[in-house]
């Protein structure tokens, strides 16, 4: 049994004065609309439906809130990059974003979901860069799209690009239709929650 399987929904946070109280270690998933968030939260947990998911790209528009037992949580953020979005609402969601990351002292990591086909877009670099000494795991999603050889390429892609970022930050192929990573990235992040706890 891991820590993952008994994620529970807590809540959704729309304003930034509906952010719960810091209840233990969080690590965030952060990433372009539609990428997969959702889906990696739910393949994590070993459920079909914790996260909602949704082919429509935006449809995510709060930070959702999941507790792991008493001394963890999970955080899903609102997508980013989706031009059909209103520049208004767009605008809300980066005061919340903002508004989250600047508050939590109880940051531990954030996962940064991107398409393995496109993986570092500028926005995925800007997060990076904003993020500093956060530790960050760059999770290529949606690997079961490419051939193996087309996923080596984009994971030492990926790797080379990264390499220079401080702290080190690591990543991960993933699929949360084939479990491609689903082990080896759970296993990743308990250790970081335990870390963080200590």
């Amino acid at each position: 049994m891991h820590a993952f399987s008994a994620a529970q929904f807590v809540r959704s946070a729309g304003r930034p004065a509906d952010l719960p109280p810091e209840a233990g270690a969080e690590v965030v998933f952060a990433g372009r609309s539609n990428v997969g968030k959702s889906s990696a939260i739910n393949a994590l947990a070993g459920r079909k439906r914790l996260a909602h998911t949704s082919k429509t790209p935006g449809r995510t528009q709060t930070i959702n809130f999941y507790a792991l037992g008493d001394a963890a949580q999970l955080v899903d953020l609102p997508g980013y990059g989706y031009a059909r979005v209103p520049r208004e609402l767009r605008e809300e969601w980066r005061t919340l974003v903002d508004a989250y990351l600047r508050s939590r002292r109880s940051l531990a990591a954030v996962v940064l979901v991107m398409d393995a086909r496109h993986p570092l877009t500028a926005l995925d670099e800007q997060l990076l860069g904003w993020l500093g000494e956060v530790p960050a795991l760059a999770l290529l999603s949606k690997a079961d799209k490419l051939s193996r050889r087309e996923q080596a390429a984009a994971l030492e892609s990926t790797r080379l690009r990264l390499a220079a970022r401080r702290p080190p930050t690591e990543a991960r192929l993933f699929s949360s239709l084939t479990r491609q990573g689903v082990d080896e990235v759970r296993t990743l992040l308990e250790r970081w929650l335990g870390r963080a706890r200590k």
